[in-house]
Formats: C-alpha cells, sequence, structure tokens
C-alpha cells in the first residue's frame, strides 16, 4: 500500500467534510481499516485450514465449509470497505473539477472578470447535492452489509460446532470452526463500528438539510449575496494579477462598479 497517496486522499476528505464528517473519517480509518488490516486478517487466515471434520472422506470438509461459510468475513469487509470509502473520493473529485474549471475559465480571459466558482471547496450547488448523495450511499451500504452478514452467520455469531450431512459425506458428521471466540469478538466489533458510522453520516445529512432549510429564509433578505461575494473575489484577484503584471489600469471592468483612472 502506498501510504503517500493514501495520506494525500484522507488529507483532501478531511478538508471537505464537516465535523461529523471528520469524527465518521477518523472511526473509518483507525477501528475498522487499522483493525482490518492489522487484526482480522490474521484471525481469518486459517479458517479453512483449521475446519475439522470427523470424518476422512475425500470432499466432505470443502463441502461442509462453503455451505456454513459461503462468503469470507475477511473478503465481505474488504468490499464493504471499498464501497464505503469511494463515495468520499467523488466528492474529492468533484471539487477538483470545480477547481480545474475555474482555473481554464482565469486562462481563458475571464471574460468580464466573473469568477465561476469563488469557494470551489465550498459545499453549494451540485457539490452539496454530491456530498449529500455520498452521506446516503455510505449509510445505505453499511445498511446493506450488516443484513448480509445477519443472512449468513446468524445473529453475526459463529457456533463452536456445526453438523454437516451434506453429500458426499457418507452420514452425519461434526464440524468444528477454529478461534470462534476471537472471531466473534471481532465480527462484533465491526459491526458496532459500522451502526457507529451509519449513525453519524445520517446525523451529517440532517445537520446539511437543516443548514440549508435555515439558510433559505435568509437568502430572501439580502440582495444578490453570491453575486456580492462573486465581485469581491474577482476584484481581488484582478488587483492580484495587475500588482504582478504593473498594469493596474488594464483591470476588467466589474458589472457594478465603475473604474477609476489614476
Amino acid at each position: 500500500m502506498n501510504w503517500g497517496v493514501f495520506e494525500g486522499l484522507l488529507s483532501g476528505v478531511n478538508k471537505y467534510s464537516t465535523a461529523f464528517g471528520r469524527i465518521w473519517l477518523s472511526v473509518v480509518f483507525i477501528f475498522r481499516l487499522l483493525v482490518y488490516v492489522v487484526a482480522a486478517e490474521r484471525v481469518w487466515s486459517d479458517d479453512h485450514k483449521d475446519f475439522d471434520c470427523n470424518t476422512r472422506q475425500p470432499g466432505c470438509t470443502n463441502v461442509c465449509y462453503d455451505h456454513f461459510f459461503p462468503v469470507s468475513h475477511i473478503r465481505l469487509w474488504a468490499l464493504q470497505l471499498i464501497l464505503v470509502t469511494c463515495p468520499s473520493l467523488l466528492v474529492i473529485m468533484h471539487v477538483a473539477y470545480r477547481e480545474a474549471k475555474e482555473q481554464r475559465h482565469r486562462a481563458a480571459g475571464g471574460g468580464d472578470g466573473r469568477c465561476i466558482y469563488p469557494n470551489p471547496g465550498k459545499k453549494r450547488g451540485g457539490l452539496w447535492w454530491t456530498y449529500l448523495l455520498s452521506l446516503i450511499f455510505k449509510a445505505g451500504v453499511d445498511v446493506v452489509f450488516l443484513y448480509i452478514f445477519y443472512r449468513f452467520y446468524k445473529n453475526y455469531t459463529l457456533p463452536r460446532l456445526v453438523k454437516c450431512e451434506l453429500p458426499p459425506c457418507p452420514n452425519m458428521v461434526d464440524c468444528f470452526i477454529s478461534r470462534p471466540t476471537e472471531k466473534n469478538i471481532f465480527t462484533l466489533f465491526m459491526v458496532v463500528t459500522a451502526c457507529v458510522c451509519v449513525m453519524l453520516s445520517l446525523v451529517e445529512a440532517a445537520y446539511l438539510i437543516g443548514k440549508r432549510c435555515l439558510r433559505c429564509p435568509e437568502k430572501g433578505l439580502s440582495l444578490h449575496p453570491a453575486s456580492q461575494q462573486q465581485n469581491s473575489c474577482c476584484i481581488h484577484q484582478a488587483l492580484d494579477a495587475g500588482e504582478e503584471g504593473g498594469q493596474l489600469n488594464s483591470l476588467p471592468v466589474i458589472p457594478g462598479f465603475k473604474k477609476i483612472n489614476s
């Protein structure tokens, strides 16, 4: 794993997240990803090898193992972590798209001097919807995987002994699972952390929606606040460009402002 690239992605996600999003990121990285990489993989590394059945019938052990463990915990958790973290990367890509579009706009001369995105990372317009949908998707993925685990492994626990009579087993045989107590502890831990992440995602979504609803009445009281902020942003950018080039007299005329000759 390239930890430099991973660190850059984490910093980008943390930069454009709310306080609840930063808590969610910490829970996923510390209590889910690190636990998965450091401990969980080792616990399930010998699950098939140490699955013992009291028979020597060829193929019986493999058939019984496939019946009681259709999908390994490790592979399900890996798929879950990938799907849960992908929406956060989409938010970063959306911000990068805004920044690239703003740079192309400036390189093309900026037209009348207006900015397309005064603050590309601010959650407004399409980025607000992208962020909100990413929260709903992350919560939905965790809920779906919790249901899958519950269907495959009743009550999220593994028994110490399972009885199997599937062919080619000659009769009902007893099969023993390796380290069931340790596996149950890790399973319950991952289930609890997934529930915490679902709660954080829903709380953050409610926070964004509530904040958006509170801003709606305020927008009706102010006169074009977005355009005022946009013009202010472009004035500073134009002044910076004029100072660097030594051509303050050639600044673009911004609507709503008069050009003053020095």
